[in-house]
């Protein structure tokens, strides 16, 4: 069956990869993007875009959509923390914005991207979706801050609304990828090493209680994590927030991720050991059982040396411009 649903941020990383999963299963996708971080080019061919801000939302939403699937949030932690009013004005206010739209619509349904950075440092790992939050960013506390808006959303007035609460997200899907600007994020930076454009990769600390002392970090594939988006639009009942942890249960350290891009590209990566970053807790890996058990969705790009390639795919169709 088809169905029509506008995609908020569809430009971006994530947002671009679940609007192009949404069109070849059928449906109908506007996408709604203001291209502050997002590309043109990453809307699916098929998709309606339209250039705006999710504040705009009311103007392009009625009734005749079926769901709202929201991905238009700032995701730097960094910046988070120079400037949070950015971050509460867009991914706090966008979003209540966003919610009184599709009210007035008769939107009731919606799919939220939201971050494992709403836990802050862990107490123990895998992590539930019972655990306590406490997020150490601006950032997180917004992601946070819109998923109480959300539950209090459905319990008033009846949406059925799921929070996918991602950990790392890496790899690529077809013409879809990671470029983030700055780039925070591991396997994108060590890419750049293997392409000449950093000349080493820094890695924050070697005596963490781990197995090779760095880091441990759960690294999901941006094709399983849309496929899980459009497993979560049937999946909450009127009034019902649903959050659910999506990783693939593997952690895989800072090490591990450095040999694997060495492998997968021939290439040489030189790094630095550099001092720990305030902050970073050895180990994050996601218990994914809620969304197994909720969703009937389970990962199966797992493999990291996989996600590397895909990644490494992406990245050189950028560098030569073909596909």
């Amino acid at each position: 069956m088809s169905n029509k649903y506008l995609v908020t941020g569809g430009a971006g990383y994530v947002g671009s990869v679940v609007a192009a999963h949404l069109v070849e299963a059928g449906h109908t996708v506007t996408v709604l993007d203001d291209l502050s971080t997002g590309h043109r080019e990453g809307v699916p061919a098929g998709a309606e875009f339209i250039e705006g801000r999710v504040q705009d939302a009311a103007r392009h939403l009625d009734a005749s959509y079926d769901a709202v699937l929201h991905f238009a949030a700032f995701s730097q932690v960094g910046e988070s923390v120079t400037d949070p009013e950015k971050y509460w004005r867009n991914n706090v206010g966008g979003t209540m914005d966003l919610l009184a739209a599709m009210r007035v619509a008769g939107v009731r349904t919606l799919v939220f991207s939201s971050t494992a950075a709403t836990y802050g440092e862990p107490e123990s790992t895998p992590i539930t979706e019972s655990a306590p939050t406490a997020p150490t960013s601006p950032y997180g506390a917004s992601k946070l801050a819109v998923d109480h808006m959300i539950a209090g959303e459905c319990a008033a007035h009846g949406l059925a609304a799921v929070s996918l609460r991602y950990f790392n997200v890496a790899g690529a899907y077809g013409a879809y990828g990671e470029r983030h600007d700055p780039e925070s994020h591991l396997i994108p930076l060590v890419l750049q090493v293997a392409q000449g454009k950093r000349a080493a990769v820094s890695v924050y600390g070697d005596d963490y209680p781990t197995p090779d002392g760095t880091c441990v970090r759960d690294y999901i594939h941006v094709a399983d994590l849309a496929e899980a988006h459009l497993l979560a639009l049937t999946a909450a009942a009127p009034g019902e927030h649903l959050i659910c942890n999506l990783g693939n249960g593997n952690g895989f350290s800072v090490r591990e991720v450095v040999e694997t891009v060495r492998k997968v590209t021939g290439h040489p990566v030189p790094e630095i050991t550099a001092d720990r970053r305030g902050g970073d807790p050895a180990v994050l890996v996601a218990s994914a059982r809620t969304a197994i058990d909720r969703l009937g969705w389970r990962p199966s790009r797992t493999d990291l040396a996989g996600i590397v390639a895909d990644a490494w795919r992406f990245a050189r169709q950028r560098e030569t411009g073909t596909p």
